[in-house]
């Protein structure tokens, strides 16, 4: 998928300082809800500020996130997302070294949006009508060549490209009816199964 300019594209070792439960969770809540102190982040968490603060200098370190003075002060330092998004893709992994840890990463990716999954259908119940039936999941198996899948998935990417332009992620607060959608697109080979004993 094409990089938004407002993206990251992190390499190795970026890459290994993202694949953290809690960093990554810490990077999405402050691109999703905007600046916040280590207190803030620490409350929301359930962690102290201590281990908060660590795992904020570490992105920071990494480039994922940078201070806001504006909205600091002497005793309160202020984080926000440096980017809104980030963009792992294969084709710039040309080391061992680095399919290992685009490969740990994707794995944390994925555990953690199933996560989110979980909870939206879990919540799904108590939704409102207008809500409730827009919380779905699909699942359908295709042969295809690797070509084809490539297709599939480029054909995927285009319509996320598209939904990113029309509604680009944006920090802070909602407007009154509004809710953060969330859109995961997941193609994958599916593990070979033989055909029935006859």
């Amino acid at each position: 998928m094409l990089a938004p300019m407002d993206s990251v594209i992190p390499d190795v070792t970026q890459l290994r300082a993202l694949s953290h439960p809690v960093r990554m969770r810490l990077l999405g809540m402050l691109r999703t809800l905007g600046p916040a102190t280590a207190s803030q982040v620490a409350r929301r968490l359930g962690l102290n500020s201590g281990a908060t603060s660590y795992h904020l200098r570490q992105l920071a370190e990494h480039g994922f996130i940078e201070e806001a003075p504006e909205l600091g002060n002497k005793r309160e330092r202020w984080w926000r997302a440096a980017s809104l998004m980030t963009s792992v893709r294969d084709e710039d992994v040309t080391t061992d070294e680095g399919r290992d840890a685009t490969d740990a990463f994707h794995q944390l990716a994925v555990t953690h949006s199933a996560g989110r999954m979980q909870a939206a259908a879990a919540r799904r119940g108590g939704d409102s009508d207008a809500w409730r039936p827009l919380t779905s999941i699909s699942d359908l198996q295709v042969p295809v060549t690797a070509e084809q899948a490539a297709a599939i998935q480029s054909r995927f990417e285009q319509l996320v490209w598209q939904v990113l332009e029309e509604h680009p992620p944006t920090p802070g607060s909602l407007e009154e009816g509004q809710r953060r959608y969330a859109v995961i697109v997941s193609s994958f080979p599916t593990e070979d199964e033989g055909p029935w004993d006859v």
